[in-house]
Parts: structure tokens; C-alpha cells; sequence
């Protein structure tokens, strides 16, 4: 159990390593480049927003960030929702949940570089004074 719990963590703290393992793993298994970048970043993007909610975190000395994140994906479903039942009359949910989460990959991975980025100014500021 120690073993998954770590695996999880590590994998956590290096988003980037799971895209590419899934990413090289699938298209080594079924020789689709678009199929193996669709999975690679689904699966990533879990790990996306929990090493974004904890930079977050970190950053502004808050415990809010996982929080933050499910609301503005919530706020999200429920506008996108809205707007497909305006111009269709009814509701996809298995679309607007791919919408979602690619649209939260692209989002996350933006997060997780400027927090990182962020991170290493604040930290390298603290260590010089």
C-alpha cells in the first residue's frame, strides 16, 4: 500500500512524467499517435490538478486551492451546459465532460508552470534576504 501511496505522490509532484509514460506506453501498444495524446492527457490531468491545487497552496499560504479548482470546474460545466442546451435544446453530458477536462489540461498545465515559476521567484527571494 506504501508503494501506491508514493507512486502517487511522485507521480503528483512530476505531472509530466505520467503523460509521458501513458503517451509512449499507448502508442507503443496501438500505433495511434492522436489516441495515445488524447489518453496521455486525460490521465494527466489528474495529477494536474492536484499538483496545481498544491502549488497553489504553497504560494498564497492558503488550503483553498483543490477547492478553488472544483468550483471553476463546476462554474465551467454549468456555463458550457447552458450554453449547449441554448443552441442545441438539450444536454450532452459525455461532451461536456471531455470538453471540461481537456480544457483542463491546457489550463492546469499553464497553472503548474506559472506557480512553479512563481514558486522559485518567491523562494529565491526569501533566501536572499
Amino acid at each position: 500500500m506504501d508503494f501506491l501511496k508514493n507512486s502517487f505522490i511522485f507521480l503528483s509532484i512530476l505531472p509530466f512524467f505520467p503523460f509521458l509514460v501513458v503517451y509512449f506506453i499507448h502508442y507503443w501498444w496501438k500505433h495511434n499517435k492522436k489516441a495515445a495524446l488524447k489518453l496521455a492527457m486525460d490521465v494527466t490531468t489528474l495529477f494536474l490538478i492536484i499538483s496545481v491545487s498544491a502549488l497553489f497552496n504553497l504560494t498564497f499560504d492558503s488550503r483553498f486551492g483543490f477547492y478553488l479548482i472544483l468550483l471553476l470546474l463546476l462554474i465551467a460545466i454549468g456555463l458550457i451546459g447552458s450554453a449547449q442546451n441554448r443552441l442545441r435544446g438539450s444536454i450532452d453530458i459525455q461532451k461536456i465532460a471531455k470538453l471540461i477536462w481537456r480544457m483542463s489540461f491546457v489550463i492546469m498545465s499553464f497553472s503548474y508552470l506559472l506557480f512553479t515559476f512563481i514558486g522559485l521567484i518567491k523562494y529565491i527571494f526569501i533566501t536572499m534576504s
